[in-house]
């Protein structure tokens, strides 16, 4: 099995409850992947405790079967429609895929 994990650090917001309202909608648009891509095996999204933070600030793990189902999972519609919210809101990303 493939695991993708992903760390988004959240633009800079004048008001906390603006990027509290940026982070409830990311999360639930990531979830809902889960209903609408045959090739995602899991998800879980966090957030990070505090709002005020340098480190990151939402984290994305997910399970493929394959690295074929992974390049399907990217090029998805749905997903792709996720990533472009993703690169309104987001300041920054890192990810690593491994086996496990």
């Amino acid at each position: 099995m493939i695991k993708h994990v992903v760390l988004f650090k959240i633009k800079e917001v004048v008001a906390i409850e603006e990027k509290q309202n940026i982070l409830d909608e990311l999360k639930d648009k990531l979830l809902a992947l889960k209903d609408v891509i045959n090739e995602l095996k899991f998800i879980e999204v966090g957030t990070h405790y505090t709002l005020q933070s340098q480190s990151f600030d939402i984290c994305l793990i997910t399970h493929f079967d394959t690295l074929e189902d992974l390049g399907k999972y990217k090029i998805h519609p749905e997903h792709k429609k996720v990533l472009d919210y993703i690169l309104v809101v987001t300041a920054d990303r890192v990810a690593v895929d491994f086996e496990f």
